[in-house]
C-alpha cells in the first residue's frame, strides 16, 4: 500500500491501527467501520476482492476485507472485529458492495457473526438445523450427527437493525409470499452444472425472483486446512474446481512462496504459465460443449469433447493426472516437462485453430443460438464490479478485470496478449469472450513454448515449512475469474486460517439480478454462460 493512501485512511479514521506484518492491514473499530468503508467506496474502491471471516480467539470474531480501486489498481486490506463471543455483531457492507451479501451469509454460517442491516441472515451452505458454527476454533463436531431427514425450505428470513438507543431488533423478511408460484430447479438438474438448487418465483413464464441454495457438496475444505501442514493443503485445491486445478494450486503455491520470501526459477514460471493456459483452453472447451448441449446442439457438444481430450492427454503425460493435476509444488513443480511436451503442445495448437472456425460455423453463427443468447441475461459493468463477477463474465460487461494484466505473475509480464472485452453484458457476449480467450491462450503458449529457459524445476525447501506471522493474499486468473488465497499465519507449520476466494460464488450471487424479467427457459442459457462450477462454490 502506498504511503498517500495510508495517510488518507489515518486522517479519515484516527482510530485505525496499521500492522506491517505480512501484506499489512488496518484494524478499524467495528462502530467506525461502515463509515470508513463508505468513504473508501466513494473514493473509488469499488471492487471487494475478498471477504474472510475470522476467529481470533480471546480477541473476538471479525472479518478481513480486501478492496481494490478498479480505476487505479490500488489495494487496501482492512479488518474489523467484536470481542463479544456470545452475540457477535458487525456492520454489513452489502449496501456498498453487492458481493458482500452472500459472503456475509457465509461468515454467519461458519462463525455465527450477525451483520446489522443485512436483509437475509440465513445460513448459506449448512442446514438450518445445524448446531454451532464449524469454523470457530472451539467448535464441537459431535453436535452434528448425520441427518437423513428432508430439510424444509423457509419462505422467510431475518434481519437485524441497530436502534438509536444501542439495542438490536430482529425483523422478519418475506422471501416468497403464499400466493407466489414457486418452482424448484435442482439440486439434481443437467443445466445447473453441478449440485445446485434454485427456487424460482414465476409470473407465467417470467422470472420474478430467484433464491439460490448452496452447500449440497460442501466438504469443509477450509476447516480441514487448519489441521494440515502447508504441503498437505495443496492437494485440496485441486478438488475445488476440476477445470482450474492447476490454476488453483498455482495460487496457493504463490501465496505460500510469498510468505516464505521464495522466488521460483524462470523455468518454473514458464511451465506454470503454459500449464495454466492449457487448463484455460480445457475449461473453455468444456464450457462450449456444455452450453451447446444445453441449447440442444449435440453435434457441437461432441466436437468440443473430442478436442478437449487432446489437452487432457498432454497434461496427463507430464503431470500424471487428467482432471486433477497435482503438479505445482511449493518452490516449483513436481517433475520436469515430458520430452514430448513441447512437440505435442505445438501440434495441438496447429490442430485447434481451424477447429475453432468450425465451431463458429456450427454454433456461433446459428440463428437459433443467436436468438436465444443475444440480449438475454444482461449484466451491467457497474453490477459486475459490485458483485465481484470477474473472469469472462466481467469482461463481457466491459470490465477489464484480468488478474494477468492487473497484477502480473509467473511469466505473464513476458508475453503479449489481448484482454478480450465486450460491452453488451449478455449471454452472447459471455460466450464470445471465452471463445476469443481460447485464441489468446494459444497465442500466450506459442510465445513461451520454444523459449522455456533452462534451470531447476524445484527449489530445495526445508522439511518443515513455517510462514512468518502475518496475513498474505495471492491471486491468479482462473478459468472463471479471480481465484484468491488468503492465509493468516501464526508462525506455525499449520495455517491459522486459509480462505479460498471462490470464482463461482459471485456468479451465483448475480443470478437473481440478471434473471429477473427473463423467461424461465432463458435461465438455462444464463446459467450456462456464467460458467460457474459448484465444487468451487461449496468448498
Amino acid at each position: 500500500m502506498n504511503s498517500n493512501l495510508k495517510d488518507k485512511i489515518t486522517a479519515w479514521e484516527p482510530a485505525a491501527v496499521w500492522s506491517e506484518s505480512g501484506d499489512g492491514l488496518f484494524t478499524i473499530p467495528a462502530e467506525r467501520f461502515h463509515d470508513l468503508a463508505r468513504r473508501l467506496h466513494d473514493e473509488g474502491f469499488d471492487f471487494l476482492r475478498s471477504l474472510t471471516g475470522m476467529d481470533w480467539g480471546e480477541e473476538g470474531f471479525g472479518v478481513v476485507y480486501h478492496l481494490e480501486a478498479t480505476a487505479t489498481g490500488e489495494n487496501v486490506v482492512l479488518r474489523t472485529l467484536t470481542a463479544d463471543r456470545e452475540n457477535p455483531v458487525l456492520p454489513s457492507v452489502c449496501d456498498l458492495w453487492k458481493t458482500a451479501e452472500l459472503n456475509e451469509r457465509e461468515v454467519f454460517d461458519y462463525f455465527g457473526v450477525r451483520f446489522l442491516n443485512h436483509p437475509d441472515m440465513r445460513r448459506l451452505f449448512l442446514r438450518d438445523d445445524w448446531v454451532g458454527y464449524p469454523l470457530r476454533k472451539d467448535y464441537d463436531p459431535s453436535l452434528n450427527p448425520l441427518r437423513m431427514s428432508n430439510e424444509v425450505s423457509k419462505d422467510s428470513t431475518a434481519s437485524y437493525e441497530l436502534m438509536p438507543d444501542g439495542s438490536i431488533i430482529r425483523k422478519r423478511n418475506v422471501l416468497f409470499e403464499e400466493e407466489e408460484y414457486v418452482i424448484n430447479i435442482g439440486p439434481q438438474h443437467p443445466a445447473t452444472h453441478g449440485v445446485l438448487r434454485f427456487r424460482v418465483s414465476l409470473e407465467g413464464e417470467i422470472i420474478r425472483k430467484l433464491d439460490a441454495h448452496c452447500g449440497y457438496i460442501h466438504r469443509g475444505i477450509e476447516k480441514m486446512c487448519e489441521e494440515l501442514t502447508y504441503p498437505q493443503t495443496l492437494a485440496l485445491t485441486d478438488r475445488l474446481d476440476y477445470l482450474g486445478a492447476s490454476q488453483n494450486r498455482h495460487a496457493l503455491c504463490m501465496c505460500i512462496e510469498k510468505g516464505l520470501g521464495v522466488e521460483v526459477s524462470d523455468r518454473v514460471k514458464y511451465i506454470r504459465t503454459i500449464m495454466d493456459e492449457l487448463q484455460r483452453i480445457d475449461s473453455h472447451l468444456l464450457f462450449f460443449s456444455c452450453l451447446c448441449m444445453d441449447m440442444g446442439a449435440l453435434t457441437a457438444f461432441f466436437y468440443g469433447f473430442r478436442d478437449r481430450e487432446k489437452i487432457l492427454d498432454i497434461l496427463e503425460q507430464t503431470t500424471g493426472g487428467r482432471l486433477i493435476q497435482t503438479y505445482n509444488t511449493i518452490g516449483g513443480v513436481q517433475a520436469d516437462i515430458h520430452p514430448e511436451f513441447v512437440r505435442k503442445t505445438k501440434e495441438f495448437i496447429a490442430y485447434m485453430r481451424p477447429k475453432l472456425r468450425e465451431y463458429h460455423e456450427v454454433f456461433t453463427g446459428n440463428v437459433i443460438a443467436q436468438e436465444r443468447l443475444k440480449g438475454t441475461g444482461v449484466l451491467t459493468r457497474r453490477d459486475a464490479i459490485s458483485f465481484g463477477a470477474t473472469g469472462g463474465t466481467g469482461r463481457a460487461s466491459g470490465w477489464a478485470c484480468d488478474v494477468r494484466k492487473r497484477h502480473p505473475y509467473a511469466a505473464y509480464d513476458k508475453v503479449q496478449f489481448n484482454e478480450v472485452l465486450f460491452t453488451e453484458g449478455d449471454c452472447f457476449a459471455r460466450y464470445m469472450v471465452r471463445m476469443r480467450e481460447i485464441e489468446e491462450s494459444m497465442n500466450i503458449i506459442e510465445q513461451l513454448i520454444d523459449n522455456i529457459p533452462e534451470g531447476e524445476y524445484q527449489l530445495k525447501m526445508k522439511p518443515v515449512i513455517r510462514i512468518p506471522e502475518g496475513t498474505y493474499y495471492s491471486a491468479v486468473e482462473g478459468s472463471r475469474g479471480e481465484f484468491g488465497v488468503f492465509i493468516e499465519s501464526r508462525g506455525d507449520k499449520y495455517p491459522y486460517r486459509m480462505k479460498f476466494r471462490s470464482t463461482g460464488l459471485p456468479l451465483v450471487a448475480c443470478l437473481d439480478t440478471i434473471a429477473r424479467g427473463a423467461k424461465i427457459a432463458d435461465l438455462i442459457a444464463i446459467g450456462g454462460t456464467l460458467d460457474y462450477v459448484v465444487p468451487d462454490i461449496d468448498r
